[in-house]
């Protein structure tokens, strides 16, 4: 008896962490302006919340249950933000901000075959280079890296951007 009453609670478990992780992606594909996937993915979110939340409501009596379906939203959220991280779905806008090296990071960057905006301002310590650059989210990290083999101080700020029209890019090749 008790190993079925685990097996329905860790069944619960499963069904959560299944159907929050995809809301969270869902959430992600809603921002991203994905509707169609948003749409397939919520239909299929829903029906398994359905059934996990009628595994509790019909054993109220049981705590395991309530365990495993309150457990399986936390792990899902976990693993819906793990799964959303992966993907890089969408594009990002990212500024660099350097004080010395903004021309050598802007070579380094369009020989990479992205677009930069190079601006010259003035910050707290003087002169700076401004630089904006719009790349899909997975190459985020490889521009970063670029960026701190040239400059380790150059201040980035990276910020999701919803869509993409023109310009010059990886992202239209």
């Amino acid at each position: 008896m008790a190993w079925a009453i685990l097996g329905k609670a860790f069944l619960i478990f499963a069904l959560r962490i299944t159907d929050v992780s995809m809301g969270t992606v869902r959430t992600m594909m809603i921002i991203r302006g994905q509707r169609r996937w948003a749409a397939l993915i919520g239909f299929v979110e829903v029906t398994i919340w359905v059934l996990a939340i009628g595994q509790v409501i019909s054993n109220l009596d049981t705590v395991w249950n309530i365990v495993g379906y309150s457990g399986g939203f936390a792990v899902g959220t976990l693993l819906g933000m793990w799964i959303e991280n992966r993907l890089a779905l969408g594009y990002a806008h990212m500024n660099i901000i350097s004080m010395k090296k903004g021309c050598e990071i802007t070579e380094i960057i369009r020989k990479a075959g992205h677009g930069v905006t190079q601006l010259h301002g003035e910050g707290q310590s003087g002169p700076v280079s401004m630089l904006a650059v719009v790349v899909a989210r997975k190459q985020i990290a490889e521009i970063i890296r670029a960026v701190n083999r040239i400059d380790a101080t150059a201040f980035i700020t990276v910020e999701d951007t919803r869509r993409v029209v023109r310009g010059y890019s990886r992202l239209a090749k």
